[in-house]
């Protein structure tokens, strides 16, 4: 059911769309009840399709794991709040170390030091001096 409210040369008009069968749509116009003949049929609703419930299994019962072995993973400084950025300390191949100050950003007129969350080396530096970053954006990517 959805409900739409018009005005049509200066009337209000309260439009309730009850239910849609085939090409007949079952509409309410002010309290009074109308069957509207559509030119063609509404589309159908989208099928939910289930997933299943469980992981899958292994012939002992126990749930299938992927042993992938453990890459250099990229993983990107988010900002931890809207600002600017006024200063970029490192440039891309940089080799950082965790707890290192990477760039500063100015927020809420007060300059803070965003630091790497982990050692590593720059792949990319994703802003520039004078950026406005909101929060949660990848500032510096490292690997």
């Amino acid at each position: 059911m959805k409900e739409y409210k018009y005005k049509i040369n200066g009337n209000p008009y309260n439009v309730v769309i009850k239910d849609v069968e085939d090409n007949i749509a079952h509409v309410e116009v002010n309290g009074t009840p109308y069957k509207v003949e559509l030119d063609r049929p509404a589309p159908a609703a989208p099928k939910i399709v289930k997933r299943p419930a469980a992981a899958p299994k292994t012939e002992s019962g126990a749930p299938v794991v992927a042993n992938a072995p453990k890459a250099a993973k990229k993983e990107g400084v988010k900002s931890p709040l809207p600002g600017v950025i006024l200063d970029i300390k490192v440039k891309e191949g940089d080799d950082v170390k965790k707890g290192q100050t990477v760039l500063i950003l100015e927020a809420m007129k007060m300059e803070n030091n965003i630091n790497a969350h982990k050692d590593g080396k720059v792949t990319a530096i994703n802003v520039k001096n004078g950026d406005s970053v909101l929060e949660g954006t990848d500032l510096i990517i490292i690997e």
